[in-house]
């Protein structure tokens, strides 16, 4: 089968052996229980992958070092922002047998993201990677993430197609209380809704505020967004958190992006933080069906029979924080 697959450069082998999965990839998601296939994917391992390999052509293994500014009017903060490709450091693992531990760097493997306390010109230096093609219709998005634990900035795993079509994971690490165990993540779709009420999301339907029952910046846990036709769910380590639905529920394919960011804006970032601030990703992992008709032509080419035997692949439950803690690899297909 042709699919995207996005590893170092050796394939490492999971634990757990899957079929060829020609006829797509399958989740049970929801408080009913649903059924849903999926025809493509992108699995991106940052514990092993170089992003920032200079000779590795652009969008190589699918994902782009972003590089933009936006002035602090259009940032909706004191401070401007700065998305710079040095802010984005793959910190990563030699053996490709494990899959935990510190990076060849120090610090924890992965894609570290940095927010820098130093302001450059009016503006705070950010880090963000997009996937380089914006053909990720509905799907189930999944991302490994230890966020930091340093005070002022904002991290983030969203789907994205434009201010009005977009789904958020967000943490706000101002928000972290350790003494009263208050750690939570901002579940939020922007749309024309947001849009109208100055993209405040949380006066609309389609913003919550949910408490985890765990310090995200403890370990590395999985996060995952189910977008679906006729609405949005959000997990952590397989449990449900949200759920959406509405007119906010996006209707057009768009691309995924991982970033960490800081304006000053007292009512979402605030900071910038004192000192540099990191989250690292260890996986993205994509399950979705494209809007590239050469896509959808491989799929119907390489699908003979979809109720053949193991024609289509269940995507297994993932809880990260076990698998970081045992140090066994994270299922691939």
């Amino acid at each position: 089968m042709t699919s995207l697959r996005v590893f170092a450069s050796l394939f490492i082998l999971s634990t757990l052996v899957l079929a060829d999965c020609e006829c797509g990839y399958s989740i049970v998601t929801g408080s009913d229980y649903k059924r849903y296939i999926f025809t493509d994917l992108l699995e991106s391992d940052f514990v092993h992958l170089d992003l920032t390999d200079e000779p590795q052509s652009y969008g190589e293994y699918g994902w782009a070092l972003q590089e933009f500014n936006m002035s602090s009017e259009v940032a909706r903060g004191p401070y401007g922002e700065l998305f710079t490709p040095q802010n984005v450091i793959s910190n990563n693992i030699a053996n490709n047998q494990v899959f935990s531990g510190s990076g060849s760097k120090g610090g924890d493997a992965g894609l570290n993201l940095v927010v820098k306390s130093e302001i450059k010109d009016g503006m705070v230096t950010c880090a963000d990677v997009s996937t380089t093609e914006a053909h990720y219709y509905h799907g189930s998005f999944r991302a490994g993430i230890k966020v930091t634990d340093v005070p002022g900035t904002c991290s983030a795993f969203f789907w994205y197609m434009n201010d009005t079509q977009e789904i958020d994971i967000e943490f706000l690490s101002s928000e972290f209380n350790r003494n009263n165990n208050t750690f939570p993540v901002n579940l939020v779709l922007q749309s024309q809704e947001s849009k109208d009420e100055g993209f405040d999301a949380s006066k609309t339907g389609d913003f919550k505020k949910i408490n985890l029952p765990f310090d995200p910046t403890a370990e590395f846990h999985e996060y995952r967004i189910d977008f679906l036709p006729d609405r949005v769910l959000f997990y952590a380590d397989v449990e449900l958190l949200a759920e959406m639905n509405g007119t906010g529920v996006p209707s057009t394919p768009g691309n995924l992006q991982v970033s960490h960011w800081s304006n000053g804006n007292a009512g979402w970032s605030q900071g910038p933080p004192k000192t540099d601030a990191v989250t690292t990703v260890s996986y993205v992992k994509a399950y979705f069906n494209s809007s590239l008709e050469s896509r959808l032509d491989d799929y119907k080419a390489r699908c003979k029979d979809p109720s053949a035997p193991l024609a289509v692949c269940a995507i297994p439950d993932n809880n990260a924080t076990i698998l970081y803690m045992i140090g066994t690899a994270v299922y691939y297909f």
